[in-house]
């Protein structure tokens, strides 16, 4: 009954209903990163990604250019959980998808964007393929996906193993246009830093955020939907408070809603075992077989 609950919270939260049968074949079809990625376990997390993907659609929201083609071409604000829905199946499907399916939602993508052009609010031309762009989402996403992997699941992650995370998922985003990605978590933060110059928080920005924070959701999955979301905020770097005329969490602050994501993380885990990383695993490995480093994230 308790797994019901949550996994109805969770399709409410991303708007999903579909079983993950999709990633059963074909029969061995490692996908385009393989079950021994870090992404595969990154990925895996459902607490650590819905954290991490807050805090990534915050910080792209910040950017003019990126901003501008979901304010001008995207559903997003009538239809959060769509948007964040459809990211989530993108990531999915790149992460352990076959390679079949990874390559369509990529080509998918790529066609989209081909069309995705206009002028900013200040008047500036953009293109949803501008590698500028697609490096400021590409860099934004991964970061926030390791470091709330790192604060809700597992902060022992070896730093060769982090690098490791930035370095394969530059697969994914030189496929969706982007260039000279960096391959470590600190090229990254360094690549990051250099777009602060670019950043805004005008109207757009604050609309965007605002819609965030007060993520839609039924008076059941309230309590849970706030406390995901508010995680994606404290998941923010400290220089992005000030900026979004926010007071930075302190300590104490950080450690509540940290304590509180772990209590429910153990029963949301359990409840979505059987999703699309462990059907993944199935198609490479069998019914029967369970990878270690897979089952060792469900606990």
């Amino acid at each position: 009954m308790v797994d019901l609950l949550i996994q109805q919270m969770v399709r409410q939260l991303v708007s999903s209903s579909s079983p993950p049968t999709a990633f059963l074949t074909p029969a061995g079809d490692p996908g385009l990163l393989g079950p021994d990625s870090m992404p595969w376990e990154v990925h895996a997390d459902f607490m650590a990604m819905m954290v991490g993907g807050i805090a990534s659609l915050i910080l792209q929201a910040l950017h003019p250019g990126a901003l501008a083609g979901v304010w001008d071409h995207s559903s997003f604000r009538r239809d959060l959980q769509g948007r964040l829905g459809r990211t989530a199946y993108f990531i999915a499907a790149t992460t352990y998808g076959p390679s079949a399916m990874a390559n369509q939602m990529i080509d998918k993508v790529n066609r989209i964007h081909k069309h995705i052009t206009g002028v900013d609010e200040f008047g500036k031309p953009y293109s949803a393929s501008d590698p500028h762009l697609l490096n400021w989402v590409h860099l934004t996403e991964t970061s926030s996906f390791m470091h709330a992997y790192l604060r809700y699941r597992n902060p022992q992650v070896s730093q060769m193993n982090m690098d490791r995370y930035f370095a394969e998922m530059r697969l994914i985003g030189n496929r969706l246009g982007a260039t000279n990605l960096p391959d470590t978590a600190s090229a990254t933060d360094e690549a990051i830093t250099a777009y602060l110059p670019e950043l805004h928080y005008g109207k757009r920005a604050r609309t965007i955020i605002n819609l965030l924070d007060e993520y839609p959701s039924s008076p059941g999955s309230r309590p849970f939907v706030r406390l995901v979301s508010k995680a994606g905020f404290m998941n923010l770097p400290d220089w992005v408070f000030p900026l979004i005329q926010l007071k930075t969490p302190s300590a104490l602050e950080r450690m509540a809603v940290q304590s509180a994501i772990k209590l429910i993380a153990k029963p949301v885990r359990k409840a979505l075992q059987n999703g699309v990383a462990a059907h993944s695993y199935q198609r490479i490995y069998g019914l029967n077989s369970r990878k270690g480093k897979f089952h060792a994230a469900e606990h």
